[in-house]
């Protein structure tokens, strides 16, 4: 079956942040003077012109959900942001002990089609604020990465949704790693509505803008483009390879970076680069919250490996008809279903657990002998891209005619 991607997952953010004009009630600099505006009158009377506000909270990482379908005929449930209402928010937390300021809350932007600005907000641990949250709302926290797993890619809403906790929580993160001022040490304050951080030291007075870290991940080929290399890290799970990355050094071309990741994990000399896509990566650990991974084809000049143990546990050339094998038999709607389902159970507190095995199995039962990650990541593409292309006469004619990297066979 083929999945048709408008876009990567974590990409196509339908919340767009407006240019700040005087009297557009949708900008950034409007919208935050009528949110302290509410928070500090009566939240339920709206001035003229003021927009709506809803909050997305976060808990370490983890967005605010719900879910809806039950599972029944087959339709498997599906999961949503559990958005609150400003006033809402306001009782709900103040209840807990927690106050809703200007100061706690992350401009995430609106909706073309609304009069809505949406915001995000970080709780701390609170076992009354989460007991309450399920049982009142249906609303439960949920690991980002649980989420895009369950994602169902053929229901744009949802990944709108997923990319817009991906922004959500790499924005949060950043703020938590940026409490300080790493000229001057003094503490920083929120400024543009969490869209950027100012030393509060009034000598200082530096200004400090959300990080970006540049990822770049290749599929390497070999001379006669009939084979690929792929890598096995010491955190995957059995049977598991994936593409080559790295971080960008500074200084250095993305080009650059590609050869030199290559030949430092794997001992291959790359010769031509081409770009591919690239994806938001907002999953990553904690003090990495804004990974950016950008994706490219890379021709081998060299075929004997030397895997640098430090970096990979093994590294290894698979023929083209292999790799088709492995994204023919590994069920990855069927991961993406079994994710949904645990979704569903997490947030009505359901004790039993079903484990996931799709993705390692064939569709006989029988254990696949290896598999790639599945369409959420952009590793998948990379990979199927090749793996269902006709082969290029050579590599010129492959920059000549880009690949779509969207259609995947599975």
């Amino acid at each position: 079956m083929a999945i048709n991607l408008n876009s990567h997952l974590f990409a196509g953010n339908p919340l767009r942040s407006k240019t700040p004009k005087l009297h557009d009630p949708l900008s950034l600099s409007s919208s935050f003077e009528s949110l302290k505006s509410h928070l500090h009158q009566n939240p339920e009377t709206h001035p003229p012109n003021s927009p709506f506000f809803k909050v997305l909270l976060f808990k370490k990482g983890r967005p605010l959900v719900s879910s809806s379908i039950e599972e029944e005929d087959g339709v498997a449930p599906s999961w949503h942001l559990g958005w609150i209402d400003l006033a809402d928010c306001k009782t709900i937390l103040g209840k807990h002990g927690v106050q809703l300021t200007e100061t706690s809350l992350v401009y995430l932007g609106s909706r073309a089609e609304e009069h809505v600005v949406y915001w995000a907000m970080d709780v701390f641990e609170n076992r009354e604020l989460v007991t309450e949250l399920r049982n009142s709302k249906q609303l439960c926290f949920v690991e980002l990465r649980t989420l895009m797993i369950a994602t169902d890619w053929t229901d744009s809403w949802v990944m709108g949704d997923l990319a817009i906790a991906g922004h959500g929580r790499a924005l949060l993160e950043w703020h938590n790693q940026s409490r300080f001022c790493g000229h001057c040490g003094d503490k920083t304050v929120l400024k543009e509505a969490g869209r950027m951080k100012q030393c509060s030291n009034e000598i200082c007075k530096k200004s400090v803008y959300p990080r970006l870290d540049p990822v770049v991940i290749m599929l390497v080929i070999d001379r006669e483009n009939n084979r690929v290399l792929l890598g096995r890290q010491s955190r995957f799970v059995p049977r598991m390879w994936s593409c080559l990355a790295g971080f960008i050094e500074p200084g250095e071309s993305l080009e650059e970076a590609v050869r030199r990741e290559a030949y430092e994990e794997t001992g291959i000399e790359v010769g031509e680069v081409v770009y591919h896509s690239s994806q938001p990566w907002p999953v990553g650990p904690n003090s990495l919250p804004c990974q950016l991974m950008v994706g490219f084809f890379a021709y081998a000049k060299s075929l004997e490996i030397n895997v640098d143990k430090e970096e990979l546990e093994d590294a290894q050339w698979h023929s083209r008809e292999d790799v088709r094998k492995a994204l023919r038999f590994a069920e990855y709607k069927k991961e993406q279903r079994l994710a949904a389902a645990k979704v569903d159970q997490m947030i009505k507190a359901v004790k039993k657990r079903r484990s996931s095995l799709a993705g390692y199995l064939a569709k006989s039962g029988e254990l696949a002998p290896m598999f790639v990650p599945g369409p959420f990541a952009i590793a998948h593409h990379l990979i199927s891209t090749w793996a269902n292309q006709d082969p290029p006469t050579g590599t010129k004619a492959q920059m000549k005619k880009p690949p779509s990297g969207f259609v995947s066979k599975l």
